[in-house]
């Protein structure tokens, strides 16, 4: 039994400390806006933030997350969409199929965080998730819409 701090929500969880923070998430809490992808931290379907960082969940331990830990998921981000990445996802129509648009999404939040005006090729380096449909311009493009509001 422990607790995990998702989205300024405390829930008790009964998990091995081996379970990936992703199962968790999706199967002990019930918040699945954070997708399974690879299971090995390369296509960034699972992104969350921990205490701000964009970090992939697949390859987190229960274990590993310490109490006090704050974990953000796409269902924490806004409880109407409103906040400007989500509208500018909108705006651009960035998604395909849209599978991994929650995990675009939060890393696309940590990277404006961090720089609030990045160049095309500040994007490219931070945003490492993997999109099958290709919507690499239209993601471009939403953040750099995104990008000056308030975050």
């Amino acid at each position: 039994m422990g607790q995990l701090n998702i989205n300024g929500e405390t829930y008790d969880i009964d998990a091995e400390p081996e379970m990936p923070l992703l199962w968790a998430i999706r199967e002990l809490v019930g918040l699945t806006g954070t997708k399974y992808g690879c299971g090995i931290a390369q296509c960034g379907a699972c992104s969350v933030h921990i205490n701000d960082e964009v970090r992939r969940s697949c390859s987190i331990r229960v274990g590993d997350v310490k109490p006090g830990d704050r974990i953000a998921t796409i269902e924490g981000v806004s409880p109407d969409s409103s906040h400007p990445v989500q509208k500018a996802w909108l705006d651009i129509d960035v998604p395909q199929c849209g599978y991994c648009q929650s995990g675009q999404i939060m890393a696309a939040i940590a990277l404006l965080k961090k720089n609030p005006k990045p160049t095309d090729a500040d994007i490219d380096a931070a945003m490492s998730n993997i999109c099958r449909c290709g919507t690499y311009q239209r993601i471009r493009q939403a953040v750099h819409a995104a990008a000056g509001q308030a975050i």
